[in-house]
């Protein structure tokens, strides 16, 4: 079986799977230190990487150049490797339920080029079960070996967070987990060499999947109590912020906020676990009350629009809105699971003719995961409210004048909805506009 010293001597090549938000940093962390394969199916990825673009922003040309990563989307080079990462995407689908395919079907081309001796480590945040239950008989009947005894398997969930350029892979405690002891140490040993925070050792993967998905399900039913609060202090006419900065006068109050939960994570991640627990025969009342609440907070805010445009003496069927922002968080290329697109899709229900505007978000890509195309600043036409969706340092120069000067169409105010509550509710005022903030 594989060795760290293995690793180490250059007996045996990295290679990770996926070159996505998580896969790459990973990738060219351990390009610093040891010999990658950065495998992809997605050509025109690996021809932009090998030219220095990462269009994820996760990596800078400087940084990329600065590593040795080997791209390849040849599955018959992953043979070469000793030591196979898994950091594949893992969405739910139409129902809400675990999508495995991309799980299942890199485990397939991994099955199909596995060298005898490897050790195989996921990183894909799933419900506990599925490294050893879905994946292993995967890696068998493709390869023809014997789990245990001809490869061995580990997981270590990805902790990345897009956009976030100060807690970086290499400075999160990485949990690492292993199917027997050796595993273990053998995975820790390689995790360590990269990650300066050290890792955590967890007894099991079942351990170690399972505290991957309560970190994003705790986090959810949070900004789920939050968003509650919004609605409720929405109806008695006070402000959410206001309350919430008394209230984080006391020492223990933990500094949650309102808003949009969308993303490949918090959005998803819980349905994961609730899947499971269904499975077992426990029904999950807290999680899946949290779930709806936070799925249904695109509605409310298309809703308050209609009814601020109509205060405003617009009329809502024709009316033109802006949204400020697609990506499901700020400062990050990711589009995945934005809930932005449920503000734009209930206005439409009204009649609104919704413009996007996101210089961070791929038009492209907009369009083929949402049908929307993306429009520049300087090219609108003066629209009747703006929905500030998202909080991009791109926009922290956007004044209230001059959405004040975006919103000239027709007759009445203008109209601002601070989802993210970036701006001061008086000067907004002070302009002529109506405020709302979630």
């Amino acid at each position: 079986m594989v060795t760290f010293d293995s690793i180490i001597q250059r007996r045996g090549k990295i290679a990770v799977v996926g070159l996505g938000y998580v896969g790459l940093p990973l990738a060219a962390a351990f390009g610093h230190k040891l010999d990658v394969i950065g495998f992809d199916i997605d050509r025109r990825k690996l021809n932009q990487l090998r030219d220095g673009l990462d269009m994820t922003g996760e990596l800078s040309s400087e940084q990329l150049a600065a590593t040795r990563i080997d791209y390849t989307d040849d599955p018959a080079r992953l043979a070469e490797a000793r030591f196979v990462i898994v950091p594949v995407p893992t969405p739910i689908d139409g129902n809400k339920k675990p999508d495995l395919r991309p799980i299942e079907e890199a485990s397939r081309t991994i099955g199909q080029n596995l060298a005898r001796g490897s050790i195989v480590v996921y990183e894909s945040t799933v419900y506990p079960g599925v490294t050893e239950e879905v994946a292993v008989p995967i890696l068998e009947a493709e390869s023809g070996l014997q789990c245990g005894v001809d490869f061995k398997v580990g997981y270590s969930p990805e902790r990345i967070n897009p956009g976030d350029k100060v807690h970086t892979v290499d400075k999160i405690v990485k949990v690492v987990s292993g199917q027997d002891a050796e595993t273990l140490e053998t995975v820790a040993a390689v995790y360590e060499l990269i990650v300066t925070a050290g890792v955590h050792r967890a007894s099991s993967i079942k351990v170690a999947e399972a505290a991957k998905v309560i970190e994003n399900t705790q986090r959810d039913l949070n900004i789920a109590l939050m968003n509650e609060l919004a609605i409720i202090f929405d109806r008695l006419g006070i402000s959410t912020r206001e309350v919430l900065a008394a209230a984080g006068t006391k020492w223990n109050f933990l500094p949650f906020t309102p808003g949009l939960v969308g993303g490949h994570c918090i959005g998803v991640d819980p349905y994961y676990l609730t899947h499971k627990a269904e499975s077992i025969g426990y029904h999950p009342q807290v999680i899946l009350a949290g779930r709806r609440i936070n799925d249904g907070m695109g509605k409310f805010v298309a809703e308050q629009m209609v009814k601020k445009l109509i205060r405003a003496d617009k009329t809502v069927k024709g009316a033109r809105v802006l949204v400020l922002g697609l990506t499901f968080k700020e400062n990050c290329h990711d589009i995945r699971n934005t809930k932005v697109v449920d503000i734009v899709a209930e206005l439409r229900e009204y009649g609104v003719e919704v413009l996007v505007h996101d210089p961070m978000a791929d038009p492209g890509e907009a369009q083929h995961e949402y049908g929307l195309d993306l429009v520049d600043l300087e090219d609108i036409a003066p629209v009747d409210g703006v929905v500030w969706a998202v909080a991009h340092r791109a926009f922290a120069d956007i004044t209230p004048k001059q959405l004040k000067d975006l919103c000239g169409n027709g007759n009445g105010s203008g109209v601002v909805m601070d989802v993210k509550g970036v701006l001061a509710r008086d000067e907004v005022e002070k302009v002529g506009m109506q405020y709302w903030s979630l």
